[in-house]
């Protein structure tokens, strides 16, 4: 029997972070996906603002029937990653937006299950972020 004074544990929140160039096909992203570890368990996808507003982005969302989150440049800029991408620290002030994006959406605590993941056509990244517990104010 339970303790009903001790709270209920708390479901890992997992989090796909995905960067991808402007001309990476639906395909790219998915692949990228499956590369880091695939759909399942996930909560949400995460990406830049920027990268959010690309109809490949919302189409990875809808087919995975996940929300995308759309972090502002502030939210990634200075985020450590284990992959140093001079391109992307340039660009976002980190060194890869999947990696970033996962960790930053997943919030305080988080980890990367793996670094990120390569589409085979190198197109699209993605990397999968867990926390142990949501962000305060998120029911999960």
């Amino acid at each position: 029997m339970s303790d009903p004074q001790k709270p209920a544990p708390v479901a890992p929140r997992r989090v796909a972070g995905i960067g991808f160039r402007a001309a990476a096909p639906l395909e790219a992203l998915h692949a990228a996906l499956a590369q880091a570890g695939g759909g399942g368990g996930l909560q949400a996808l995460a990406t830049s603002a920027e990268k959010a507003r690309a109809p490949q982005a919302r189409a990875l969302a809808r087919a995975l029937g996940l929300p995308l989150i759309a972090l502002a440049p502030e939210a990634l800029a200075g985020q450590p990653t284990p992959t140093r991408s001079p391109r992307q620290i340039a660009r976002f002030g980190t060194g890869s937006l999947a990696e970033a994006s996962a960790l930053a959406a997943a919030g305080p605590g988080a980890r990367l299950l793996s670094p990120r993941a390569l589409s085979p056509d190198r197109s699209a990244s993605a990397a999968i972020a867990e926390a142990a517990f949501p962000p305060p104010g998120d029911p999960q």
